[in-house]
């Protein structure tokens, strides 16, 4: 008769071998994932900067800061138009340009790089060049005036200067979410819209009953990204508004940066960034329980 076996030991032989091949990843993990997330939150309890005088205890005062400070809220609220205005088009144009590539076209392989290639671009080079477009003399204005319109400015207006932030941004995400809705695409099985199409379903019937159904678990997938992508949005913000005008562009994450090394508000700073990496993770949950109900 065989011994009964109630449990592997953590400390067997098989045990002992996985903790070895993963020690070099959990270190790194802990060393600069963990510890700084460990470090931020013990951070948002304090007050002071890295001098002398160094940090002290203050408890929850920094995150009553931010309740009682007008301009958190104005950016938050900055945050929230800035995420929704991109998420949507950079979900709905990415999804009709894969439909389209994902047709045998003419020059599908090219087209397919010319939409990626922004995906792969320095943000940054990409934000000195609208910069350069929409300035009160750039090319976006020396056309308008040039069909009749009158010149718009741009970057000094609380109107217009987020509108530029979001057409980069989203500008920036359409080839990343096209090649994602591609995938999608390709593996939703062909006998589905033949069988549509036999049941006399037009085009955007099919698309309606069984692409975007069949898509949910990819559209959740590139929702989620982009959303974080918006939200840790800092470098169009640096190099084409610097948060003005007014504070009318200025974002969560420029927020903490300018709190952190402009105002030298270490504690005020990882407060924000707290209130930010929780959002974060919330939506990360919603994606990861979205997957879970579609198991």
């Amino acid at each position: 008769m065989r011994p009964k076996v109630y449990g592997k030991s953590w400390l067997d032989n098989d045990a002992i071998a996985a903790w070895i091949f993963l020690a070099p990843a959990l270190i790194l993990l802990g060393v600069f994932v963990l510890w700084p997330i460990a470090y931020l939150f013990y951070l948002s309890f304090t007050a002071g900067n890295f001098t002398q005088a160094g940090t002290r205890w203050v408890g929850l005062r920094n995150y009553w800061r931010l309740i009682v400070t007008p301009d958190f809220w104005q950016v938050v609220a900055n945050t929230a138009y800035f995420t929704i205005a991109t998420v949507i088009p950079s979900l709905v144009i990415p999804l009709g340009l894969a439909v389209l590539l994902n047709r045998a076209l003419k020059w599908r392989g090219i087209l397919r790089t010319a939409y990626f290639i922004p995906s792969i671009t320095s943000l940054v080079a990409v934000g000195l060049g609208f910069r350069w477009l929409f300035q009160t003399d750039g090319s976006v204005n020396a056309f308008l005036n040039a069909i009749g319109i009158q010149p718009i400015p741009w970057l000094i207006s609380t109107t217009w200067a987020m509108p530029v932030l979001i057409l980069l941004s989203t500008w920036k995400q359409i080839g990343f979410n096209m090649v994602v809705f591609l995938a999608g695409l390709q593996v939703i099985p062909q006998q589905l819209y033949e069988a549509a199409e036999l049941d006399g379903a037009n085009s955007w019937q099919q698309f309606w009953h069984i692409t975007l159904p069949s898509l949910r678990s990819t559209l959740v997938f590139a929702t989620v990204t982009t959303a974080i992508f918006t939200l840790r949005s800092f470098e169009q913000v640096y190099v084409i508004t610097g948060g003005g005008p007014l504070n009318s562009t200025n974002l969560l994450v420029y927020y903490i940066y300018d709190q952190a090394f402009g105002q030298f508000d270490f504690g005020y700073a990882a407060a924000a960034a707290t209130v930010l990496l929780a959002v974060t993770l919330l939506l990360v949950y919603l994606q990861l329980r979205s997957w879970g109900e579609q198991k």
